[in-house]
């Protein structure tokens, strides 16, 4: 429930449980790591009494051109956002009783914003993150680079929050070191009005078998790395097709690659002409933080998920029932051949990846626990 002005904003106040602020990075309604991790839970803060309002870093315009723009509009950009956060502690900080914080409450630099909440307003900080952010994913990054991102911050909000939420168990073990409040708080999907196969029509190619992958550019890399297995089964199977969806065209030398920008309105009833979902990682630290939204996706979907068996993955897939784990080039093409080969076992695989996340990894059997952090 977003909180309200007017003439009615007195008796609306008087049934509200708790006044949560939401500070993210990303606008409402874009970025998968906030759209699956607490925003498809507004409705249930709503339902639980609470009145909730997100500010975000960046807006739709921003966001959308942030990657493409030079260094002084991202310059510029960025100075506007610190505006913004400033404008709210003082404003709007003051009349809530929890703040959300999802990853940090500024792009670059040391956390100022979230010592003055818990230091000087002695706020109750909820402090949510997906990823290994205390790291980075760059085979070389500039030592500037580094200074400017100040990732140590994230052991100083883990230590200041009242309350951390962590996407897996390895995020939340490293937030343990720092806090003893630490919640285990899954990525999740609302699989009965969103990703759920009967909602949508759509009409698959008849005598293809297609393999699909979502993500973002900054993901692309770990496909990429995939390139001589796909090439390798595209050369073994004359109807195998490949259907990538993210935000840039990956550079694969593939025959049969069928590239769809991504969008929020078009992503799931892309995914749902796969047959076959692909998440492949290399086992390292950073890859250790990532949550599985791309597994969870595909099995959501009834799409039989062929992974890396890294981090989460190992939790949320299971070998030879709803997906297949694999490490080297040779079990790549071994378990997507024996998929290509066998509808009847894609369908089957299909159909108890789906009842796995509505058990586990859904909305509904992770509410309570979302609605904890905030008791």
């Amino acid at each position: 429930m977003k909180l309200k002005v007017g003439s009615g904003i007195i008796a609306q106040l008087c049934k509200v449980t708790m006044k949560i602020l939401f500070l993210i990075p990303y606008p409402l309604a874009q970025a998968p790591s906030q759209r699956f991790r607490f925003e498809q839970y507004f409705g249930t803060l709503n339902r639980a009494g609470h009145v909730y309002l997100a500010q975000t870093f960046l807006n739709s315009h921003e966001w959308r051109h942030f990657s493409k723009s030079n260094v002084l509009i991202k310059s510029l950009v960025i100075v506007k956002g610190f505006f913004k956060r400033f404008l709210i502690l003082f404003i709007i900080v003051p009349n809530y009783d929890r703040v959300f914080i999802h990853r940090e409450a500024t792009p670059i630099g040391p956390p100022i914003i979230e010592w003055i909440i818990a230091k000087v307003f002695r706020k109750k900080i909820i402090y949510d993150f997906d990823d290994a952010i205390w790291l980075t994913d760059r085979a070389i990054e500039p030592a500037i680079f580094r200074m400017i991102k100040f990732r140590s911050k994230v052991a100083a909000l883990c230590r200041w929050s009242y309350r951390v939420s962590g996407g897996n168990e390895y995020l939340c073990n490293f937030a343990r070191q720092y806090s003893s409040q630490v919640h285990l708080n899954p990525t999740t999907i609302d699989t009965n009005l969103l990703h759920h196969p009967a909602l949508y029509k759509v009409a698959k190619k008849s005598g293809k078998v297609v393999i699909g992958w979502t993500g973002s550019y900054s993901t692309l890399k770990y496909l990429e790395a995939l390139e001589p297995v796909l090439i390798e089964l595209e050369q073994k199977y004359y109807h195998l097709e490949f259907l990538i969806i993210a935000d840039r065209k990956p550079q694969l030398g593939l025959k049969n690659l069928r590239f769809v920008p991504w969008s929020v309105d078009s992503e799931i009833t892309s995914l749902l002409e796969s047959d076959i979902g692909i998440m492949p990682l290399p086992d390292d630290e950073w890859a250790q933080g990532k949550c599985g939204f791309k597994a969870l996706q595909y099995m959501a979907l009834e799409i039989p998920a062929v992974v890396s068996p890294v981090g989460v993955n190992t939790s949320i897939v299971d070998h030879g029932v709803n997906g297949f784990f694999c490490t080297t080039p040779q079990e790549w093409i071994q378990y997507l051949s024996i998929l290509i080969e066998d509808k009847f076992l894609r369908e089957q695989m299909g159909k108890q990846g789906r009842q796995k996340v509505i058990d586990q990894f859904s909305v509904d059997s992770n509410k309570d626990n979302f609605l904890s952090l905030f008791s």
